[in-house]
């Protein structure tokens, strides 16, 4: 369990750093080139950006709440339940938006979901 919950961390830390850019940074010229926008589509764009940021932040939180529950079958089921939900909002994202979002944000839910499954 504990390399899923260090998983589970990093993931969460992840989606924290997402927040802050879709939230704060999206006009900002940092925000603006991860995501490769430019100023006036990053202007229309930016209360779109905060609301993704927020879920983020969701995500974040839930899998926080997984790593930091006392009991091992709930810090399971919390993670497998978060670690699911990172995957398809990156495989989406994927599919959606830019390809790579399915590897960097789906690729380590995927790690995060096969080790809180495998651990008992």
């Amino acid at each position: 369990m504990k390399a899923a919950k260090v998983v589970g961390l990093l993931v969460a830390l992840q989606h924290t750093g997402i927040l802050v850019l879709e939230m704060l940074l999206w006009n900002h010229p940092v925000g603006r080139g991860v995501f490769h926008t430019t100023e006036s589509v990053a202007a229309l764009s930016a209360p779109l950006a905060m609301n993704q940021g927020l879920y983020n932040g969701f995500l974040a939180a839930g899998l926080l709440w997984g790593v930091l529950a006392s009991e091992a079958a709930t810090v399971r089921s919390r993670l497998m339940f978060f670690f699911g939900c990172v995957l398809v909002a990156g495989i989406f994202g994927g599919l959606t938006a830019i390809p790579s979002i399915a590897l960097v944000q789906g690729g380590p839910a995927l790690i995060g979901l096969i080790l809180a499954w495998r651990s008992r």
